[in-house]
């Protein structure tokens, strides 16, 4: 087993700040690398931002200010919600670093003297609110599933391709296999199915979008945003000496990021002869009440706001238990506020308070080590909620019919010992988690703090 563990998020486009959805994935991603981390690994945990392409121009004019000045400052935004939500990544990219750029040139090169790019002509559906081009299959009523309708609409324009359709067939087998591993199952089948659907060639530049990586021979195109873009995985070994970490252990993501990752990502790879990623993770969507989250709608959940509300760990906490594994998710602020209560004020937190009252010390249980690993192994976050969960009732429970404030001597010792021993295998199983509330549980059941709320109920 290797001792280097190298987790990846999406670079998020640099258009806006981040919303529930980014918020989640970065602390899912995150979770993970602190459990790699408790194993002894040596992590590489690289999250950032796209900050090249049509609707980061877009948004930068309708802001009033040039590109760069405007990604300046999301970028300075971004890693500061990462900061204020405890996520310890190890670096943070942005694709407008020099470096990014020589990186991505480099291999734009060697993809172009192995034969695997091509001018030609677009003509179709382009989705600029995706930065991507669409067939008719992608639409719903000729419309994009993601975006507004007048993000849509018809282009032709000069182009360098990708011959993506020559490594589709490897592409295929590989998923197929395993041996690139897409999770869960269905987001595999989502893209072997469409696969089957057929694939064309895909444009590797844009002829009238200057903000973006020169395309190094011919310096009137711009590298295609989704091409370059997904280079920052590798670049980003290069320009901080990680090289030993590639291939990546596994890129963590939401569904509509699994395309470029689980198909073009991979195509691209075998083209430059570069080893492919071992996992690609895609997890679901939050929806808001049974909606989708939509400015226009009003329904959409800020992580500032449920920092204000919950805290950071109870923020870490809440989005961990209702993470989307393999299919969407629908959340409320009431969802919320009766999951935190539930499980974190009148669960774990009044059961430290009330063992708390009994005891200076303990030590860790050894048990469910296991199950704990095998949930964290495959990304299971929900359900290492719902174990901690299992674990404060029967300690709650057992606290409760043991009932040591009526026993004396070495019998109320055994109880408030075992008590004490459960509650810190809580702590432990949730670390990665709620790494600030898990410490302090563990500086409460030592007595080197007193004890507190730690979580206070929501009203």
């Amino acid at each position: 087993m290797s001792d280097r563990f190298y987790i990846t998020t999406p670079i998020y486009y640099a258009n806006d700040v981040p919303h529930i959805g980014h918020t989640g994935t970065t602390i899912f991603a995150d979770i993970i690398a602190r459990y790699q981390r408790s194993l002894g690994k040596d992590v590489f945990f690289l999250t950032g931002t796209d900050e090249h392409g049509e609707k980061v121009a877009k948004a930068a004019e309708s802001a009033g200010k040039n590109p760069q000045e405007f990604v300046d400052e999301l970028a300075l935004k971004w890693q500061e919600y990462w900061k204020k939500l405890n996520i310890s990544n190890d670096q943070f990219m942005r694709t407008t670093l020099p470096g990014h750029e020589k990186v991505a040139q480099e291999l734009l090169v060697l993809l172009q003297a192995k034969g695997d790019i091509y001018k030609g002509v677009y003509k179709g559906i382009y989705c600029w609110g995706c930065e991507e081009f669409k067939s008719e299959k992608d639409l719903v009523d000729g419309k994009c599933p993601e975006h507004r309708p007048d993000q849509v609409e018809y282009r032709e324009e000069d182009n360098y391709f990708f011959k993506l359709s020559k490594y589709i067939p490897r592409v295929k087998d590989l998923i197929e296999s395993g041996e690139l591993s897409v999770e869960p199952e269905n987001k595999k089948a989502e893209m072997l199915a469409r696969i089957e659907g057929g694939v064309n060639d895909l444009s590797a530049s844009r002829q009238n979008v200057t903000w973006g990586v020169p395309i190094p021979w011919d310096t009137s195109h711009t590298t295609y945003v989704w091409i370059e873009a997904l280079m920052n995985y590798y670049s980003a070994t290069k320009i901080w000496n990680k090289e030993g970490f590639w291939p990546a252990d596994v890129h963590f993501l939401g569904k509509g990021n699994n395309w470029f990752h689980s198909v073009i990502w991979p195509a691209l790879l075998l083209a430059l002869d570069l080893p492919l990623p071992k996992r690609v993770f895609v997890h679901g969507y939050y929806n808001v009440e049974g909606r989708k989250m939509g400015k226009s709608l009003g329904n959409v959940i800020s992580p500032g706001e449920l920092m204000d509300r919950y805290g950071v760990d109870g923020t870490r906490y809440l989005l961990a238990a209702s993470m989307p594994y393999a299919d969407d998710s629908d959340v409320s602020m009431k969802w919320f506020d009766e999951k935190f209560n539930s499980d974190l004020a009148n669960g774990l937190g009044n059961l430290v308070s009330r063992v708390a009252k009994f005891v200076n010390g303990g030590s860790p249980s050894k048990e469910r080590v296991a199950l704990i690993n095998t949930y964290y192994d495959n990304f299971k976050l929900n359900e290492v909620i719902s174990e901690s969960q299992k674990l404060v009732k029967f300690v709650n429970d057992y606290f409760s019919s043991e009932a040591p404030w009526k026993l004396e001597g070495d019998a109320r010792k055994v109880v408030i010992d075992a008590a004490v021993e459960k509650i810190i295998e809580i702590a432990n199983l949730l670390e990665p988690v709620m790494p600030e509330s898990s410490s302090e549980i563990r500086k409460i059941l030592s007595g080197e703090v007193p004890s507190k709320n730690l979580f206070m109920r929501i009203v």
